[in-house]
C-alpha cells in the first residue's frame, strides 16, 4: 500500500471511531435520563440507603451489587478487600480503566423523615456513598450496552470502607489495578447546582490523619483540687496550644487544619477523674507539611500534660484508621475530565474548585496510578441552603443519579478511545 493510501486508512479508521464514541458519548446522559434506568438506580439508591452498612460489612450492598451485575451479564471478582466487588466490561484485554464507588454508610442516626429512612438504628447514609454504587451500576448497565465501542477493558471498583477505613489500601493490596492505566472517582456535592461537575489539576484534598491522646493526673474530690492532678485543665489547654501550631507555625500559604473532636472525662460534677481521652483529626496540603504536623501535635500534647504535672501517651492513625495521602489529579486527566464534561453536561455546567481540606482514600490509589477525581452537583432549585455530607440532615437529590452514571461511562469510553488513537498514530509514525 502506498503512502497516500496508507493516511487515508488511517485517517478513516481513527475518524470513524472518534465519531462513533463521542456521538455516543453526549447521547449517554439521554440514555441513563430514561424512566427505565433512571428508576432502576433509583430503586437500588433507596435500598442500599434503607439498609446502611459501616466500613468492611457491606455484604448485604455487596450482594445486591453482585446481584445486578449477574443480571447485566458482567463478570467480577469477589470478594476484595473483604466486601468489595471488582467488575470487567469490554474486551478482557488491555488496556484497562477504572470507576470507583464506595460503598459505607456512617454511624449516625438519620434525621431526615421519608419513606425509605434507614432502617439501621445509629447508622445512616449520610455522605451519598449509597448514590455513588447506584451511579457506578448505572455506568455499568451503559457500557454494557456499548461494549463493541471498548477498545479495552472497564474495571468497576466497588470499593468499602471509604470513612476511614483505609478500603482503597486494601483494594491496591489486593493486586486487582496492577493494569489499570488510569482510575476516576466523584462525590456527590450539594454545593453545586445539579448536573454541574467541578474539579481542578493537581492538589484537590488534604492529606488527614487521626491521632488519640490520654492524659493521666490524680483524681480526687472537687472541693479540695490541691489534693488531685487534674487531667481535665491539662487536657484543656492542650486542645488550646494545639489551635496555635496553625495560628502561629504554619505558614498562612500553607493550608492546614487541626481539630479536637472528642474530649471524655469524668462522670461526676463534683470528682476530678484520674484520666481524660480527647482525639481529632488533622489536615495538611503536602507531605512533608503533614508530617511536620504530627510531630508537632504530639510535641505539645505530652509538653502540654507536664505543665499541668500530668503524663501523656499520643496514638496516631492505626491500622483501622490510616493517614490519607493527599489527592493530587493528574494533569492530563484533568484536560480529559472537562473534554468529556463539556460534552456530557455542557462547557458552563464545567467548574473549576479551590483545594479543599477535606480528605479521601481515593488518593491511595493516585499513589500508583494516574487519577481522577471531581464533585458532582445536586442542589435543587428550591434548597438553596442544603444540608452537606456528615450531617444526620443529608439527604440526596436523586435526579443527579443519571449525570453521575453518564460521566462515568463518558470518562472511560473516550479514555480507551484516545488510547488508541495514540497507538495508532504511533503506529503510523513507525510505519513511515
Amino acid at each position: 500500500m502506498d503512502f497516500s493510501k496508507w493516511v487515508f486508512v488511517i485517517f478513516i479508521l481513527k475518524s470513524q471511531f472518534s465519531i462513533g464514541v463521542s456521538v455516543i458519548s453526549s447521547d449517554f446522559l439521554n440514555l441513563a435520563k430514561k424512566d427505565e434506568v433512571f428508576n432502576w438506580m433509583v430503586g437500588i439508591r433507596r435500598k442500599i440507603h434503607e439498609n446502611p452498612e459501616l466500613g468492611y460489612q457491606e455484604f448485604e450492598t455487596s450482594k445486591l451489587v453482585r446481584q445486578e451485575l449477574d443480571k447485566l451479564g458482567v463478570s467480577y471478582k469477589y470478594p476484595v478487600a473483604v466486601t468489595g466487588v471488582v467488575g470487567y466490561i469490554g474486551s478482557g484485554e488491555p488496556p484497562f480503566v477504572a470507576i470507583r464507588a464506595d460503598m459505607d454508610a456512617l454511624p449516625m442516626q438519620e434525621m431526615v423523615e421519608w419513606e425509605h429512612k434507614s432502617k439501621v438504628p445509629g447508622k445512616m447514609h449520610a455522605c451519598g456513598h449509597d448514590a455513588h454504587v447506584s451511579m457506578l451500576l448505572g455506568a455499568a448497565k451503559i457500557l454494557k450496552d456499548h461494549t463493541h465501542l471498548l477498545k479495552g477493558t472497564v474495571v468497576l471498583v466497588f470499593q468499602p470502607a471509604e470513612e476511614g477505613g483505609g478500603g482503597a489500601i486494601r483494594v491496591v493490596d489486593s493486586g486487582v489495578l496492577e493494569n489499570v492505566k488510569a482510575i476516576f472517582g466523584l462525590h456527590v456535592s450539594p454545593a453545586l447546582r445539579l448536573g454541574q461537575v467541578s474539579s481542578k489539576s493537581g492538589t484537590l484534598l488534604a492529606g488527614s490523619g487521626f491521632f488519640e491522646a490520654v492524659i493521666t493526673g490524680k483524681g480526687g474530690h472537687a472541693a479540695i483540687p490541691h489534693h488531685s492532678i487534674d487531667p481535665i485543665l491539662a487536657a484543656s489547654n492542650i486542645v488550646v496550644s494545639l489551635q496555635h501550631l496553625v495560628s502561629r507555625e504554619a505558614d498562612p500559604l500553607d493550608s492546614q487544619v487541626v481539630t479536637v473532636a472528642k474530649f471524655q472525662g469524668g462522670g461526676a460534677f463534683n470528682v476530678i477523674p484520674d484520666s481524660v481521652s480527647i482525639g481529632g483529626t488533622f489536615r495538611a496540603f503536602s507531605k512533608q507539611s503533614f508530617m511536620q504536623f504530627k510531630h508537632r501535635i504530639e510535641e505539645v500534647i505530652i509538653a502540654q500534660a507536664i505543665v499541668q504535672r500530668c503524663n501523656a501517651t499520643v496514638e496516631f492513625s492505626s491500622k483501622d484508621k490510616p493517614f490519607y495521602p493527599v489527592t493530587i489529579n493528574d494533569d492530563k486527566l484533568h484536560k480529559h475530565f472537562q473534554s468529556v464534561g463539556r460534552d456530557v453536561v455542557g462547557a458552563s455546567n464545567v467548574l473549576n474548585m479551590l483545594p479543599l481540606m477535606g480528605s479521601e482514600d481515593f488518593s491511595v490509589y493516585q499513589e500508583v496510578i494516574p487519577g481522577y477525581f471531581y464533585f458532582l452537583g445536586m442542589m435543587n432549585e428550591s434548597n438553596t441552603k442544603p444540608a452537606f455530607a456528615h450531617s444526620p440532615f443529608f439527604e440526596i437529590n436523586e435526579d443527579i443519579l443519571p449525570f453521575g452514571a453518564a460521566m462515568h461511562a463518558s470518562l472511560v469510553a473516550n479514555y480507551l478511545n484516545e488510547i488508541q488513537q495514540s497507538q495508532l498514530d504511533e503506529k503510523h509514525h513507525d510505519e513511515l
